[in-house]
């Protein structure tokens, strides 16, 4: 696969994953939500300050040590799919690779750059773009804009559920909040699990005369001499 057209897939996964964050801070109020298909797709903008499913860790200096390590997971796969382009790997791995690389990347530029380019955004008021009075935090410390809600089923805990506190609550499935760069993470490591072992094929075979061409070469020559008249 051509590396021209491993950049051109990263780009566009960027692009519209960005184009949507841009959209969402800038014309939704923080936990504002619209339905797109009937009640189960809707847009939800929440902000994500932290890892995945939101969680936290270690306050202002976890946050920097997060973005640190997106921003080298980043670096390192630049150069990993410069390698497996260079040497021929599987297309579709390659593929997967550039899905799971370019949300990273998406990931990492909200956590970079957006505190410096966005004001503060709260549920009274949009946030705006380049304010006067500068950004609602410093570099290094953005928040992840998240607003794809897929609420596929709507229920309650049953009363026989083995966690009595949660009896009786509201139960949502699909419940976490994500954006397109999330999505094309679990795409792309999704159809790694699945598809493995198309991807890296087992390179084995009992026939020792296939693995080893000179044993049928022995064989043969050991033959000739045995025929040979005494």
């Amino acid at each position: 696969m051509k590396g021209r057209n491993v950049a051109l897939l990263i780009i566009l996964i960027l692009i519209a994953d960005q184009a949507l964050k841009f959209y969402i801070k800038l014309n939704y109020t923080l936990g504002e939500e619209h339905n797109i298909f009937g009640s189960w797709f809707r847009l939800h903008f929440v902000e994500n300050e932290g890892m995945a499913w939101g969680l936290k860790f270690g306050g202002g200096f976890g946050k920097i040590v997060l973005t640190l390590f997106r921003l080298v997971a980043v670096i390192l796969g630049t150069f990993y799919l410069r390698m497996i382009i260079k040497k021929n790997y599987h297309k579709g791995f390659i593929i997967c690779a550039a899905l799971i690389y370019a949300g990273a990347f998406g990931n990492l530029i909200d956590s970079m750059f957006y505190g410096l380019i966005f004001s503060d955004s709260n549920p009274f008021a949009i946030a705006t773009l380049f304010p006067a009075g500068g950004g609602y935090a410093s570099f290094f410390h953005g928040k992840v804009v998240d607003m794809l809600y897929f609420p596929l089923v709507h229920t309650q805990y049953p009363s026989w559920f083995p966690i009595p506190s949660w009896r009786g609550e509201d139960f949502d499935f699909f419940a976490p909040v994500f954006n397109l760069a999330d999505s094309s993470i679990s795409v792309g490591v999704i159809a790694l699990l699945i598809w493995q072992k198309k991807f890296f094929p087992a390179k084995h075979n009992t026939n020792p005369s296939i693995n080893n061409p000179s044993t049928t070469e022995v064989e043969s020559s050991e033959m000739q001499d045995e025929m040979r008249p005494m």
